[in-house]
């Protein structure tokens, strides 16, 4: 079995284009590489990650390929497309050449209307992703979950997956409605879940504790299959170190069946994002 987290960054600030990345927050406001990502994949026993944009330009996209080309064990790369742009389905097939091009992410949380997603103008852009067998990283947050329910029932060709559980408002243990959104659209979909990003939406110097009724709810909802462990690094340098996130899902899901625990941590990634190279691993 590959252990994969399905979730991290790097960032260059002298790349300019990180508009949401400013001094405030502090531990953030540096340059992230792979040297600083290195040390922690191997104290974590992880063989390989998955890449995510966290800049709304294809330039970023381009920026990570060249970083995937150079490292091995980075197996695929989520970038970045105007899907809104005509040109969107022509940007996708030829980012989708490389292939260590697995998916797209929009930055949906940052966009002020709620219903985006749910615009005939994306159709293209969408079908392009599922003509050249690309994934969709959906950025939500709790108040998007209705309109993603019919998004996803729009599209079930779509390969797509939640990042972070949807960004529940563990701070404020605001749970009943998100869970049951997160439910219905477990149900009525093919959709997965990321096991990733729950320490920051909670309280400062959160424990397990607090996190451990939202991560039950996603494992109950989508089943190991449909569950991959990400990390969310650097920005979960926020909450709490790469290592300790990983003892804390480890030991949230130490009574799974082996077979299940294998799936949360890098089989179901590597059969999602994989799908092109899944031949050679």
């Amino acid at each position: 079995m590959l252990r994969i987290d399905a979730h991290h960054h790097f960032w260059k600030l002298s790349r300019g284009d990180y508009s949401w990345l400013t001094p405030d927050l502090n531990v953030l406001y540096r340059d992230f590489l792979v040297s600083d990502i290195q040390p922690l994949l191997t104290q974590a026993k992880m063989d390989g990650t998955i890449l995510v944009q966290a800049a709304d330009t294809v330039e970023e996209t381009h920026f990570m390929l060249e970083l995937a080309a150079q490292h091995d064990w980075i197996l695929g790369v989520v970038g970045w497309v105007d899907m809104e742009a005509a040109n969107a389905p022509e940007v996708i097939r030829e980012l989708s050449q490389n292939p260590k091009l697995v998916g797209i992410r929009p930055m949906i949380q940052d966009i002020e209307d709620d219903e985006w997603m749910l615009q005939d103008n994306l159709r293209p852009a969408i079908q392009a992703l599922i003509d050249n067998n690309l994934t969709l990283d959906l950025l939500v947050q709790p108040r998007h979950l209705p309109h993603l329910k019919t998004f996803l029932s729009r599209y079930p060709d779509l390969r797509a997956v939640i990042d972070h559980g949807a960004k529940p408002d563990i701070r404020n243990k605001a749970i009943e409605t998100w869970s049951q959104h997160v439910g219905d659209i477990a149900r009525t979909s093919n959709v997965c879940c990321k096991l990733s990003g729950l320490l920051t939406e909670a309280s400062e110097n959160a424990e397990i504790e607090d996190i451990a009724p939202y991560a039950f709810h996603i494992l109950k909802c989508f089943g190991p299959e449909r569950v991959m462990f990400g990390s969310d690094w650097p920005v979960l340098l926020l909450a709490n170190t790469y290592q300790n996130w990983v003892d804390m899902v480890e030991q949230l899901t130490a009574d799974l069946p082996q077979a299940d625990w294998e799936a949360i941590f890098g089989g179901t990634a590597a059969k999602f994002y994989l799908t092109k190279t899944m031949e050679t691993l």
